[in-house]
């Protein structure tokens, strides 16, 4: 069968992950852009570094199946259903027999008189990326018209290039679907607070010639208030509309507004044609999320599974199956793919699974805060009730609405903390019922709130993962069937392998079905320690024990592993803060400690000094250029007000680290697991808004903690006042000024698993500050997991938030004391690493790259770009050597 699929978006090639294997299938798919499938979800991860093949969906080999063909910029622009062959731009025809749409959408644009202007964009594609990134450069103002999720998403790319950013809505808030009034006025507040400007309510009627008058000025947004707004450049992302073209060029039944018409098996009005994805249109709506589209794909991709083959072979793969006598594998078929219901005739088939709508609800970080909208959030069914509660000195808001009798959960809006959001979502998703108190579920430290709520709670129907349809029932069964470990789990069902949202949460099921069956669920830091991370923590500084080989003959068994070695480094440098290059300490450290760098991915190493708050000298700018000249280095100021320096050999780096240290540099300790860097703004010194001095605080810190080393990274932040200028809650330990004091935030993180830090104490002086940090930082150390982010560590641990609080301002455990101490002695004993290792003739041996010879790696290779080096790319080198 000749099947073409028009459009490789995510949805589409989700539709061809699904067919992979099925047998007489000839795919050709039709791609307008010039690159496959590519992330679009993550899209706004281009403007911080990543690249176009960094966010391909495509895994290697994929398209070199016989039976797949990809055509690149190839766009249909008709389908001949009589002849049945689609038409190409240019005049080629592609046959088919059967044909899935799964065009996407396009961006909408407002009617407004000078859209077209040069510097007048699309939030869309990567070529829209690479347009914005072109045009960002020559510009220092941005505007971003829509304030809706893809709005917000956009404005943080243009706030990631440095301009100032304006967000400009026709409606009276921000995400009005998503959140209600009270949700989006806390939502504009800390956005603004994060430098972006927002204009609701606002009707652009023209754009017109800036004149280039004040600060940038290319283009004059003129509003039916009377108002305008001066910009650069603006990027339109105020919603979008379905890529419908095609069907009614094909007088396929299209909506009032567009969107293909589909029913529930995703069929159009012709039976030879499906769509999916935001193409499509289902009783009238169209779900612009990626989870239903992956429905949609799986219900089309289990209907050609069940197509009866051109060739005359049978009735297709299902009949095929049955006719060989493997029933098991008739009933797996069966069981993932299809619903109960017989098909006419009596056949003893199942019908293929149904569309039937999408869960709308959603979770995100835009521009560094949490939004969270589950179900009928707005409160629109009848006879609802509402639960809020709002702190806006914390900058949390929360709402439940819930069902008449106050038993059942029917929606949710969290702004600026969802770390419930899972367990709301699936006792709306599920009717589970609610607790007498339902209020318990939003307000903070309350028992048997939603924290208390387990897995058990959960039916088998229950959905884990959306993106994957994977339902707790799935996992289940992959766990009886031997997937005992969460890769295992990966694998078999791919729950947590597209977004990673639901990870937590498959990761309790894994745990909860193991304990079930009687499995002993243990937390063993390695197959040669019976012992936690915290608890080996506890071990080492109660025993004593000053190197690995100690520590495992006292404690563990046999020689150790890439797992167990550098966690129990770590362990050793907390606890005894000895120099982690010494003879007995330099083997089990990690590839980037054992250099004191970070290695890169064409085998060169980073150089990243210390700078302290940010602050630093025209003499030591100096010395970091000319050391960047002398070694030929690529020269980058990261986010952390830092200096990398990246192409370093490794023979180079006690060179390098000589020159910086005799200019007055330490280790910026940017390969350890230890404290990164403490981010500051000028604060009062310098800022009118300014109410504490943040950079000396800063400074402060990041020489009192620098060195520290923890389970994981540690990164830390200063702002001068509630402005925020210096992320301060995006960060392991945030200190923001106040006109009393100081607010101390822990336990946040802008990585890969984005989370608010949470207020530990407010307008405290600067003693208590210092004496809190010591106290949480070292608890953190004691009782964290190996490579667990204070994020993740404190999401874990019983108690949360209102634990920690007991224990490092009440000392419920009366352990502050020692705390402190170990902190102190961690102070007193610093010593920068790089200084020692360039002054000890045995460290310094290992820096060469053979063991025989002084000579480079020659297959290091650099070309120029921008006036910089930068590493030659694995096609770059392949052109060298083709003929």
């Amino acid at each position: 069968m000749k099947l073409v699929v028009i459009g490789n978006g995510m949805v589409g090639h989700k539709l061809l992950e699904e067919l992979v294997g099925v047998a007489d299938l000839d795919i050709t798919v039709l791609c307008e852009e010039p690159r496959p499938a590519y992330d679009r979800v993550h899209l706004s991860g281009f403007f911080s570094g990543k690249t176009a093949e960094e966010l391909s969906l495509v895994s290697p080999g994929f398209f070199d199946q016989p039976n797949v063909t990809l055509r690149l910029n190839a766009k249909a622009v008709n389908i001949d259903r009589a002849a049945k062959c689609v038409l190409l731009e240019g005049g080629e025809t592609v046959p088919y027999d059967r044909i899935v749409l799964a065009t996407g959408s396009y961006p909408f644009v407002p009617a407004v008189t000078g859209r077209d202007r040069n510097g007048c964009l699309v939030y869309r594609t990567i070529e829209d990326l690479e347009a914005m990134r072109e045009w960002g450069a020559k510009s220092k103002i941005g505007v971003v018209v829509g304030g809706g999720l893809l709005g917000l998403e956009c404005a943080k790319a243009l706030k990631d290039m440095g301009l100032v950013t304006h967000v400009v809505e026709f409606a009276p808030r921000l995400m009005t679907v998503q959140v209600d009034d009270m949700g989006g006025r806390l939502l504009r507040r800390k956005i603004e607070a994060l430098g972006v400007q927002v204009h609701t309510g606002k009707n652009t009627l023209e754009i017109a010639d800036g004149g280039g008058v004040g600060v940038g000025g290319r283009h004059a947004m003129k509003f039916a208030d009377g108002s305008q707004l001066l910009t650069d450049m603006i990027v339109f992302s105020a919603g979008i509309r379905p890529r419908d073209e095609l069907a009614r060029n094909a007088s396929l039944i299209r909506g009032e507004r567009g969107g293909i018409l589909i029913d529930n098996q995703c069929k159009t009005s012709d039976p030879d044609i499906w769509a999916i994805g935001e193409c499509a249109l289902w009783q009238g709506k169209i779900f612009g999320l990626v989870a239903p589209g992956y429905d949609m794909a799986r219900v089309v991709a289990a209907q050609i599974r069940l197509l009866p083959s051109p060739l005359g072979r049978g009735a297709g793969v299902r009949d095929a199956v049955e006719a060989s006598g493997i029933s098991e594998l008739a009933e797996s078929l069966t069981r993932s793919t299809y619903t109960s219901s017989p098909l006419p005739g009596g056949q003893g088939l199942k019908q293929p699974a149904e569309f039937t709508g999408a869960d709308m609800s959603t979770k995100l970080k835009l521009l560094g805060v949490d939004v969270a909208s589950i179900g009928d959030a707005q409160g629109s069914t009848p006879g609802s009730l509402n639960y809020l509660f709002s702190d806006d000195v914390a900058g949390v808001y929360k709402k439940l609405v819930v069902s008449s009798d106050a038993k059942t959960l029917l929606g949710a809006v969290l702004v600026g903390e969802a770390n419930d959001y899972g367990t709301l979502l699936q006792m709306a998703l599920n009717g589970i019922p609610l607790p007498s108190q339902p209020e318990s579920l939003i307000l903070p430290s309350v028992e048997g709130g939603a924290k208390g709520l387990g897995v058990d709670l959960l039916p088998a129907t229950a959905s884990i993962c959306s993106c994957n349809n994977v339902s707790k029932g799935d996992l289940c069964a992959a766990i009886e069937g031997g997937a005992t470990s969460l890769g295992a789990l990966k694998k078999c069902t791919k729950a947590a392998t597209s977004c990673g949202g639901c990870l937590p949460l498959v990761k309790q099921v894994l745990d909860a079905e193991l304990k079930r069956s009687g499995v002993l669920v243990l937390n063993h830091l390695c197959e040669h320690f019976a012992h936690s991370r915290q608890e080996l923590f506890h071990l080492v500084k109660v025993g004593g024990q000053k190197t690995f080989d100690e520590t495992v003959l006292a404690h563990g068994k046999g020689r150790g592993c890439d797992v167990c070695k550098p966690a129990v480094a770590s362990i050793l440098a907390s606890c005894w803060n000895e120099h982690v290059l010494k003879p007995k300490h330099a083997s089990v450290q990690d590839t980037n400690d054992y250099y004191l760098a970070n290695i890169q991915k064409d085998g060169t190493y980073s150089v990243v000094p210390r700078i302290p708050g940010g602050e630093i000298t025209p003499d030591k700018l100096i010395v970091i250029g000319q050391v960047a000249k002398d070694y030929g280095l690529y020269t980058k100021i990261t986010g952390g007000q830092r200096i990398d320096l990246f192409g370093a050999r490794v023979e180079q780096l006690p060179e390098i680290w000589g020159a910086l240290v005799a200019a007055g540099f330490e280790s910026g300790h940017a390969y350890g697991k230890s404290l990164r860097t403490v981010k500051s703004c000028v604060g009062s010194t310098w800022c009118r808004y300014g109410v504490q001095d943040s950079v000396t605080m800063a400074i402060k810190i990041e020489e009192r903690y620098r060195g520290l080393r923890s389970p994981h990274k540690i990164k830390m932040a200063v702002s001068g006042c509630t402005r925020e200028c210096a992320e301060a809650q995006s960060k392991d330990v945030g200190v923001i000024a106040t006109e009393r004091g100081w607010n101390l935030y822990v336990a946040g993180n802008g990585g890969m698993k984005p989370r608010h830090a949470e207020l530990l104490a407010g307008d405290i002086d600067d003693e208590t500050l210092i004496k809190l940090i010591d106290r949480f930082l070292m608890f953190y150390i004691r009782t964290g997991d190996r490579l667990q982010r204070t994020s993740t560590w404190i999401e874990n641990l019983e108690g949360g938030l209102s634990y920690v609080k007991k224990v490092v301002i009440d000392d419920s455990l009366g352990i502050c004391a020692e705390l402190e101490a170990d902190m102190a002695r961690q102070v007193e004993t610093y010593e920068c690493e790089w200084k020692k290792a360039i002054t000890t003739p045995e460290t310094l041996k290992r820096f060469s790259h053979f063991v025989n010879s002084k000579d480079a790696d020659s297959n290091i290779q650099f070309v120029d770009e921008r006036g910089q080096i930068r590493p030659k790319n694995a096609l770059e080198r392949k052109l060298e050597v083709t003929p």
